[in-house]
């Protein structure tokens, strides 16, 4: 119950390397190969695979609320209802929404979507047609 991160598996592909050691974690997110804490401050920590830039450009600044992985990218919202996007390498092609006022986010392996207050729903992909 003191919010340490426990990782196990395969890290054939580098999944749990970097994994932090530290308490006070209130949720966790997996993506393919890599995986993304939310500390309770508001902060995240990333670790596994870098390979496509999923732990690049990890905003630094605090705030965040919620943290989802997809297959290669993250998303996260924040406490002020934006929503950022990072990783993905050519997984994350479309503009994610710019705008404040989401209240969920979600991942697939290579699509996000949004839900704002208003109960509309954005989402945004690879633009290439999966399955």
């Amino acid at each position: 119950n003191d919010g340490t991160v426990v990782t196990w598996g395969s890290n054939y592909e580098g999944q749990l390397d970097g994994a932090p050691i530290s308490a006070g974690f209130v949720a966790i997110a997996c993506g393919s190969c890599h995986s993304a804490a939310l500390h309770g401050d508001g902060t995240l920590v990333l670790f596994g695979s870098n390979e496509y830039r999923q732990r690049d450009g990890r905003p630094t600044c605090g705030g965040f609320v919620v943290i989802v992985c997809g297959m290669c990218h993250n998303v996260a919202l924040r406490n002020d209802g934006t929503v950022v996007v990072w990783g993905g390498g050519e997984c994350e092609r479309d503009e994610p929404p710019t705008r404040a006022g989401f209240v969920a986010i979600a991942c697939g392996d290579h699509h996000s979507v949004a839900l704002h207050s208003d109960g509309t729903v954005v989402s945004w992909s690879d633009g290439v047609a999966h399955g």
